[in-house]
């Protein structure tokens, strides 16, 4: 049984419900000045279907920079917002729901 998903029902290698809540999904992604000056780049918008940690991984990876998660968004450490669109247009996203402010 743990071969099976639970929204859908469908095997986990035939399971869609990730790529479909991907093309849905209306993401910001945004700059904030913290302290000292420093930036951060806030990844918001992703729904509970989407695996998130794995989004987080991939762009702490890709960006050579530390980030977490916090109340269901992503922050990076740094100004990385053309970076981040052009990552998750990569894993998939679609780029006409990703907004960068």
């Amino acid at each position: 049984m743990n071969g099976i998903c639970p929204k859908c029902g469908l095997n986990k290698e035939l399971c869609v419900c990730e790529a479909l809540a991907k093309e849905k999904e209306k993401i910001r992604i945004s700059s904030i000045k913290r302290r000292y000056g420093k930036f951060i780049t806030v990844v918001g918008g992703m729904s509970k279907d989407v695996d998130i940690k794995n989004v987080l991984k991939e762009l702490k990876t890709r960006l050579a920079c530390g980030g977490t998660i916090k109340d269901g968004m992503i922050e990076l450490q740094g100004n990385h917002r053309d970076k981040v669109k052009a990552i998750l247009e990569k894993l998939g996203f679609s780029p006409e729901q990703i907004e960068v402010s």
